[in-house]
């Protein structure tokens, strides 16, 4: 079965601050998003002011049901998202085909 990631394209409210944004982004994944039934992995990317979080799960089933979770995840996802343009976000779906590392 293959793994399956969950990809979201933002940009943060101006003014953000970026070491503060990634701080609240690693206390979410540490205390919430980490411990998500088939997490893999979260990485982080950015291009200029385009930022993209991609989350890879076990299955697609995983990545659906952390998403529909999310909102369980309480002040740290408040926090972290308290950083986010939310008009900003684009969301996608991916089943990873092949992975070369």
């Amino acid at each position: 079965m293959s793994n399956a990631a969950f990809y979201c394209s933002f940009n943060l409210k101006k003014g953000a601050s970026v070491p503060d944004f990634l701080q609240a982004a690693k206390a979410l994944n540490d205390g919430y998003i980490s411990k998500q039934k088939g997490y893999i992995s979260w990485k982080q990317l950015v291009d200029g002011d385009t930022w993209a979080d991609f989350l890879t799960f076990e299955t697609m089933e995983d990545v659906k049901k952390f998403e529909a979770d999310s909102g369980n995840a309480g002040e740290l996802a408040e926090k972290f998202y308290s950083f986010l343009n939310l008009a900003s976000c684009k969301v996608n779906y991916f089943t990873v085909e092949r992975n070369y590392e």
